[in-house]
């Protein structure tokens, strides 16, 4: 990934529906330029802007599932947890008998959701399920900038909208924005008036709609990017226990790192789980040595190495491309 390429990844990270107008004034190419680059990364399969709905509008949680199964039946119920919606992120861990997904459910199901039928699923040798109780940074996450192009400042403010104080709990959308929200899923840089061709409503509607979504916390966009396509090919989940006092800190002091990707507050013995991309092994060492080490509040660590990525948000990974889940 060159300069250029990585400042229109940073700057999607920051705007998603930014226009590549706007992107070209931030990184100083031409609009066709920027336009170029940024399709060739989609159809290489190196990059997906989605949009995404807030579970919290179905009275949804997220929680962190980690199972464990034997290596010859792992493939088989990866498979057929990502093809579920309610699971929006799997990887495999090292040693193929570890399986850590993302859910969505709600708290005290009592129904026959996925969290109660897994574990008596026969492939299931043992599960544990933890809820994510906070996700820092931006309002998807943390913003991986390791390909070592990130934005200045100056420009990350200029493209930054302001701050506004989210409700205590996002709007249900209508059945009429349901062809608007499965648009916006399956590309979530869809132009105004494409949105407008399927929804039946004008441009102007389209826009007033949208950023209502946004603004009641209802619809937010997230960059699903696949670093091993460009060179990134360890990528380490790092389980760090803390004391509460010290968790808005600890926290605060990762997203700042540019080989993390997320970072989340999680029930269970370790209470921060982060996300880490690196080049290589001798990569993530320097980081666990030189950047980890540095952050104060830490009491303990566990490094997962994922060895393969079959689900990310709105995505799924095939023949080391990004697709469209579903």
């Amino acid at each position: 990934m060159d300069a250029l390429d990585g400042g229109i990844l940073h700057a999607l990270q920051i705007a998603p529906r930014a226009s590549f107008r706007r992107i070209a004034e931030i990184v100083g190419a031409g609009e066709q330029t920027v336009a170029r680059r940024y399709r060739a990364l989609c159809r290489d399969g190196v990059l997906r802007v989605v949009g995404v709905v807030n579970p919290r509008v179905y009275g949804e949680c997220q929680w962190m599932v980690r199972i464990h199964a034997k290596p010859d039946d792992l493939p088989r119920l990866a498979d057929a947890l990502v093809r579920r919606p309610e699971v929006t992120h799997a990887n495999v861990l090292s040693g193929g008998t570890e399986l850590v997904c993302v859910v969505r459910a709600p708290i005290g199901d009592s129904g026959d959701g996925l969290l109660q039928r897994l574990p008596r699923t026969s492939a299931v040798l043992d599960m544990r399920v933890d809820l994510v109780l906070n996700v820092f940074g931006s309002p998807t996450g943390a913003q991986w900038t390791g390909h070592g192009h990130p934005l200045d400042a100056d420009r990350i403010a200029a493209l930054e909208t302001p701050v506004r104080a989210q409700p205590d709990r996002p709007v249900a959308p209508t059945a009429a924005d349901q062809p608007l929200l499965d648009a916006l899923a399956a590309d979530g840089r869809i132009s105004d008036s494409a949105l407008a061709a399927l929804t039946g409503w004008s441009p102007a509607r389209v826009k007033r709609r949208l950023a209502a979504l946004q603004a009641s916390d209802t619809v937010a966009y997230d960059v699903d990017v696949l670093p091993e396509r460009l060179g990134f090919t360890l990528n380490a989940m790092i389980w760090i226990s803390t004391m509460p006092r010290h968790l808005e800190s600890v926290a605060a002091q990762l997203v700042r790192h540019d080989e993390v990707a997320s970072v989340a507050a999680v029930s269970g013995p370790a209470n921060l789980m982060v996300v880490v991309i690196c080049r290589d092994t001798a990569h993530l060492y320097r980081y666990v040595a030189e950047q980890l080490a540095t952050v104060d509040g830490i009491q303990t660590y566990e490094v997962s190495i994922r060895s393969k990525r079959v689900k990310q948000v709105g995505s799924l990974i095939s023949h080391g491309r990004l697709v469209r889940a579903g």
